[in-house]
């Protein structure tokens, strides 16, 4: 049967405390994790301090499938910056540039109009109906540097669930059938 025969008489001659141990450090690499990136949403200030872009609609700066690394300071927006976005509405943040900010004299705040450098057009379609620009409160972050392709992994894992599910089966039998 060769490595699943293998891994299945593995997990038959496993005692209830080797299975206890395997799973509590698999619940430690999980944990890690979650520590690890509520560490960088404090350090960033962003909610989301990592994002994959999904799109073709900032090349050739960005292309579907690079990671941003995000930075959300209290400095003013510029324009010409690179930006991310929530839309009330939408569940999933765009990557745009800033081509217009606009500054309202009687509160200070600052509303900020949007462009995919690959779009013929501003983003005012994207935002909320009746929404002419956004605020700070929807912006995630700007981008502070990126790393080109890596992001393909999880676009692939999202449009073929089935993939995901056989990677995360097949590292969980790992790590419990681990002897370590």
């Amino acid at each position: 049967m060769g490595w699943i025969g293998e891994q299945i008489d593995s997990i038959k001659s496993l005692n209830f405390r080797q299975v206890l141990t395997q799973a509590v450090s698999l619940g430690m690499i999980v944990t890690s994790a979650l520590i690890i990136w509520k560490g960088l949403m404090c350090i960033t200030g962003s909610e989301s301090p990592v994002v994959v872009v999904l799109s073709g609609s900032m090349e050739p700066g960005f292309k579907r499938g690079d990671i941003l690394f995000l930075h959300m300071s209290k400095d003013p927006i510029r324009s010409g910056e690179i930006v991310v976005f929530n839309v009330d509405g939408r569940e999933i943040p765009i990557v745009h540039r800033v081509i217009k900010v606009h500054e309202r004299q009687e509160t200070g705040e600052v509303d900020v109009l949007t462009k995919g450098d690959n779009n013929f057009g501003d983003d005012r379609l994207l935002y909320a109906q009746g929404q002419l620009w956004l605020h700070r409160h929807h912006i995630m972050g700007r981008a502070v540097g990126f790393l080109p392709y890596v992001g393909w992994v999880t676009i692939i894992m999202t449009e073929k669930p089935i993939i995901k599910y056989i990677l995360i089966g097949a590292l969980g039998l790992l790590v419990i059938t681990s002897k370590e």
